[in-house]
């Protein structure tokens, strides 16, 4: 959204929440017109947020340590409906319940992304608005979820007073925002891949990317479950996600703001998931295992500190860069 806005040289304040690859910073103050703000659900800290023009994308159960429940989760969700200005617009992904202008994929939403295909790892598509189809519309972030994001804020911007021909423009030259699906090495024979995915929802998300955009090509996942509270409340589910890949390095938990909860551990993950290819290691020989594997592709995943070790697995996979 920040990225769209300058680019259609609209004054705007942004706090982000995580370091844009366009601004390097996640704080932009660029004047006062529209400020850009990515809400947070956890500690219901959103409700405080009275916005002109709001988008919700998920509302996938999460952070129930504060909720307790996925319903209570989602009932945060409507209530923060209720705070959006009376003169206000809400814009909501095709699916979820709620009352708003619609954006999807491939379906009958206000907003709508059609024609997919792949053009050397950057989508090609065309966007379907209430009143016209933009044609050929390019846009280099991999991955269905982060195409869904970046036709919210094309929605968003042009709400905000954008014309649709610079907003076009604008998702061809959008680089997105730093561990999430940031490619760390992009090499004819090797990729390396780091991405804040946190909760099954999201790497499955990652996992549809890699996929889509290296067919046919085995795929070693390194993931570092964040929170002993969610690794116990989606542990199936976390299971599930991760079988999906080639081969798993699994590191411990990171805990976060969490004490230990017995019996929630990373062995107790590792049992569950449905893959011969699977090894829990300790954090110390996380760049060693990853170098003896010889993966043709590499994803690291996780919300704790596993992204300040990418760097240093950069430096020892120094040969395949």
């Amino acid at each position: 959204m920040a990225h769209l806005l300058q680019e259609c040289k609209i004054p705007f304040t942004a706090f982000l929440g995580g370091i844009s690859e366009d601004f390097n910073s996640n704080f932009v103050l660029e004047g006062t017109e529209y400020s850009v703000v990515e809400a947070d659900e956890f500690d219901r800290s959103f409700l405080q947020l009275s916005p002109n023009i709001a988008c919700i994308t998920s509302m996938d159960a999460d952070h129930l340590d504060i909720y307790g429940t996925g319903e209570e989760l989602q009932k945060s969700f409507r209530d923060f409906t209720k705070k959006i200005k009376p003169e206000g617009v809400l814009f909501v992904k095709s699916g979820l319940s709620l009352e708003g202008i619609t954006f999807g994929i491939e379906d009958d939403s206000d907003f709508s992304i059609e024609n997919i295909s792949i053009e050397q790892g950057t989508y090609l598509f065309d966007l379907i608005t209430p009143k016209e189809v933009l044609k050929q519309v390019r846009f280099n972030k991999p991955g269905r979820h982060n195409l869904l994001n970046g036709l919210a804020a094309f929605a968003m911007a042009e709400k905000a007073g954008c014309t649709t021909k610079d907003l076009a423009k604008a998702l061809g030259t959008f680089k997105g925002v730093q561990r999430r699906f940031s490619y760390q090495i992009k090499e004819e024979d090797f990729v390396f891949i780091d991405d804040y995915a946190h909760h099954p929802t999201e790497i499955n998300a990652v996992h549809q990317a890699i996929r889509e955009m290296h067919p046919n090509e085995a795929v070693t996942a390194v993931f570092q479950p964040h929170l002993f509270s969610r690794t116990k409340d989606f542990v199936e589910d976390f299971a599930w996600s991760l079988s999906q890949f080639d081969a798993i390095l699994l590191l411990d938990i990171y805990p976060a703001r969490e004490e230990p909860i017995k019996g929630i551990t990373s062995d107790w993950l590792l049992d569950k998931i449905d893959n011969p290819k699977k090894k829990l290691i300790p954090y110390s020989l996380l760049a060693r295992e990853i170098k003896k594997s010889k993966t043709k592709i590499l994803v690291t995943m996780g919300a704790g500190d596993i992204g300040l070790e990418v760097p240093k697995i950069k430096k020892e996979l120094a040969y395949a860069s």
